[in-house]
């Protein structure tokens, strides 16, 4: 079972590979257009320097590499120094069509086929732009930073030097290609079972606890509340809140049986980043 997943994990990789290599050789290289991160400078560096992008695209990953050894493990740095240096040598040596001139389907495919390797890349375990394994440990160090808001700086800044070097018009239509990248990426790791949370407040919570539980199939979670307004009972009336983790496709469906049951339940929807042990999984219904 071990091999097989792990066959898996690199054939996910490698096609990871090929995707981020046909979005730089097949869009953005002939375009003078960069994506964000690690990629985006070694982009950038060749751009200005004339040096080899396929050489520099594993120099400049190598302390973003050494990071994840150092803080990750030594499978995850292993995986990654092949990812990334695959990546090298395909933008080195495999061939791709130039696709399209057309600056707007260069940046946006070229971010969608870029993201597309990120994403696929992380499935299997790996990464393909270092600067991924810098913002982890940020964030872990400060509470100030998310993962997110490193990211969105340091890219801010990449984009500012991009606009410098390359003029406005290329750091614009980079910045499309790096939206368009983060949107993949986001759909790869997370597509149509991203989750939401779902809170719902009403008079008839054990009602639906068991729709959800019972016909739904998801787990839910009581908390105990009051009623703090008055609208459908006496301040202070002791209510049952009910909360429940759904996919987005789920919601519909979801929404639908709570307003069946309670017309005028109060519900909160709110997106969920991230998620660390439970049950999100449907549970079988007979």
């Amino acid at each position: 079972m071990n091999v097989i997943k792990t066959v898996k994990e690199f054939i996910t990789i490698g096609l990871g590979i090929l995707s981020a290599g046909f979005g730089l050789k097949g869009f953005l290289l002939s375009s003078h257009f960069i994506d964000g991160g690690a990629t985006g400078v070694a982009m950038l560096v060749s751009d200005i320097s004339n040096v080899a992008i396929s050489l520099l695209i594993f120099i400049i990953n190598v302390p973003f590499l050494w990071l994840g050894y150092k803080k990750l493990g030594l499978q995850f740095a292993i995986k990654s120094t092949l990812a990334i240096g695959l990546l090298s040598v395909t933008v080195a040596v495999v061939h791709f069509p130039d696709v399209t001139h057309d600056k707007l389907l260069t940046a946006v495919f070229g971010g969608v086929f870029i993201g597309t390797g990120s994403g696929l890349a992380m499935r299997g375990g790996a990464v393909i732009d270092g600067t991924e394994i810098a913002a982890v440990l940020v964030s872990k160090k400060t509470q100030i930073l998310k993962v997110s808001d490193f990211i969105l700086i340091l890219n801010v800044l990449i984009f500012s030097m991009a606009a410098f070097f390359l003029g406005v018009e290329p750091a614009m239509y980079s910045i499309l290609t790096y939206m368009a990248a983060a949107k993949m990426i986001d759909f790869i790791l997370n597509g149509i079972e991203q989750y939401s949370g779902i809170t719902v407040i009403s008079t008839h919570s054990e009602a639906i606890r068991k729709a959800i539980t019972e016909t739904l199939g998801r787990g839910v979670t009581i908390y105990q509340g009051k009623s703090g307004y008055g609208k459908d009972g006496h301040i202070n009336d002791p209510r049952d809140i009910v909360f429940t983790v759904a996919t987005r496709l789920e919601i519909p469906s979801l929404k639908q049986t709570i307003l069946g049951i309670d017309p005028k339940a109060f519900i909160v929807q709110q997106s969920i980043d991230d998620t660390t042990g439970g049950l999100l999984k449907r549970k079988g219904l007979h």
